[in-house]
């Protein structure tokens, strides 16, 4: 088992936070964190484009390579991975692999409109042929564009991409912990949701779950934060608290000492 895979079988569930930058990852490093994600919304949104149209290939490999000097395991979240042909994903999340990378996200959707399971779950096996240590987390779309959701199907698909060589399902939009549980007793792999209000990752380490991921949640609240402070600041209220601007800059210097 790879020092990634072990993350899933600790005492409580891999809390992953999802980077879109470096300034966004150092961040993530700097609070502790072991291991981080990328966010395809993120990614694709700070290049001004909308998530899920296979437009953010390049710009995760950039990332890629600019996050894996960094002192944690680092995961990329590849959409579909850009293609709909098996072996062109495997050469992707091999080129993926030989960077440094260790775990990559796949989804069974394209456009935001789900595919058949057969053909992900060819996608999973050629990408576990080409580079077997990598861990495939396979993302089941269905309760997440609200197509086909019903536990049966959820279930069936998961099955099938874990058969293909899946390591790991990932569930988002499931946040019925009765939901939660049947999946967690069903599918014999780590099973990863976004997090759920009002749930605690102890909450959901006792309903079976061993991953936790914030997708783009982070970087959509850097949104919300970066117009709150604009309006403290015009308006005369308490500022915000922030990252220090020497304290960004010292982190930034280090990281360029990495390369």
């Amino acid at each position: 088992m790879t020092e990634f895979a072990e993350l899933h079988a600790g005492p409580l569930p891999l809390f992953l936070p999802n980077a879109w930058d470096v300034p966004s990852a150092l961040s993530f490093v700097a609070a502790g964190y072991r291991a981080i994600g990328t966010t395809s919304q993120g990614v694709a949104a700070s290049h001004g484009v909308a998530d899920g149209g296979q437009a953010t290939r390049e710009s995760n490999l950039a990332l890629a390579r600019s996050l894996v000097r960094l002192p944690v395991l680092l995961s990329v979240d590849s959409e579909d991975g850009y293609s709909d042909d098996p072996a062109e994903v495997a050469a992707y999340v091999a080129e993926l692999a030989a960077l440094g990378v260790v775990g990559v996200n796949l989804e069974d959707s394209t456009a935001g409109r789900l595919v058949q399971p057969g053909a992900f779950a060819a996608k999973a096996a050629a990408v576990k042929q080409a580079a077997p240590e990598v861990f495939v987390n396979a993302r089941v779309d269905t309760y997440w564009f609200h197509q086909e959701d019903t536990p049966a199907e959820t279930l069936a698909r998961a099955t099938a991409y874990v058969e293909a060589g899946a390591d790991g399902i990932f569930v988002p939009g499931v946040d019925d912990p009765d939901l939660i549980r049947d999946l967690t007793d069903a599918v014999p792999v780590p099973v990863n949701i976004l997090p759920v209000p009002g749930l605690s990752v102890t909450d959901l380490v006792a309903l079976g779950v061993r991953r936790v991921s914030t997708g783009s949640l982070p970087y959509r609240a850097a949104l919300t934060a970066a117009v709150e402070a604009a309006a403290a600041a015009r308006d005369g209220a308490t500022l915000p608290a922030s990252v220090p601007y020497g304290e960004l800059q010292a982190r930034l210097t280090t990281y360029a000492d990495l390369a």
